[in-house]
């Protein structure tokens, strides 16, 4: 079977570097979901400015029609995505009865710490605090979702989702 995986969080937590370190690992093709955007959402952020929820539905569509995709074709795929509403996530689980979701659980100072150091084409540091006042973490009622503490290192953070199990 196949699996449709999203490696949730904050931009700086990490989704695209576990990804690429973890989709051979389980077998599965890494899709940066930032690559996704539109042009529109590119030069929004690049600019600094933060997407709205409705800048993000066409994007989190076809995140979705992709991973739906990849699972009726027998591949699996891992997307970052950051997913960071409770709405967003839902909006993924629609038709996508093989989804899971990765979260990657970091605190502000520790993300921030990283993407200063780090250079993004469209992700300036200025957007963290956005992102943390939007996320919505995974709750109880999310069955489809782990949380992977960031503050460790990538090979631990991979060795843990591959223990997870979540290729169907």
């Amino acid at each position: 079977m196949a699996s449709f995986i999203i490696l949730m969080g904050v931009s700086g937590s990490g989704k695209t570097v576990v990804g690429k370190a973890l989709a051979p690992r389980i077998n599965a093709e890494f899709i940066d979901g930032d690559n996704l955007h539109s042009q529109r959402n590119v030069d929004k952020m690049a600019a600094g400015i933060p997407l709205t929820d409705a800048d993000r539905l066409d994007w989190l569509q076809l995140i979705a029609k992709v991973g739906r995709e990849h699972v009726a074709h027998g591949t699996s795929c891992i997307i970052a995505c950051s997913a960071l509403k409770k709405s967003y996530r839902d909006l993924l689980r629609i038709d996508n009865a093989s989804i899971h979701f990765v979260y990657l659980k970091g605190n502000f100072d520790l993300i921030h710490d990283r993407i200063v150091k780090r250079s993004h084409q469209y992700m300036p540091s200025s957007l963290l605090k956005s992102q943390f006042e939007t996320l919505e973490e995974p709750q109880a009622d999310e069955q489809d979702v782990i949380t992977v503490s960031i503050d460790q290192g990538i090979p631990e953070i991979v060795e843990e989702i591959a223990k997870a199990d979540l290729i169907s």
